[in-house]
């Protein structure tokens, strides 16, 4: 997963905004169980994303009255999701390539 995990997180709160726990939840159900990111990977990652503008997080209850930090994209970081998304689309390519080869 390294180097993916920005592009995970930006395409999780694209829909909205989303607390830690539930963005660490969303990327292990779309992923049907196979990707899981750890808090020791996840928070670092989010406050990264805080200061280069990306996401901004806001505090907020959960719907159990728990008080939670909520982040959101920014205008910089949809901007950097479809960067992300481009620079994937073009690896896969060039991996597909070197491993069709003979």
């Amino acid at each position: 997963m390294q180097g993916t995990l920005d592009l995970l997180i930006l395409k999780t709160l694209a829909p909205g905004p989303m607390h830690g726990w539930g963005i660490s939840r969303r990327i292990r159900q779309i992923s049907e169980e196979f990707l899981r990111v750890n808090q020791g990977s996840l928070y670092p990652a989010l406050h990264r994303m805080v200061l280069k503008g990306w996401i901004v997080s806001e505090e907020g209850l959960t719907d159990s009255r728990r008080r939670v930090r909520f982040y959101r994209l920014t205008a910089a970081g949809r901007r950097r999701l479809g960067e992300e998304m481009r620079d994937w689309d073009q690896m896969v390519v060039a991996i597909g390539s070197v491993l069709k080869a003979t």
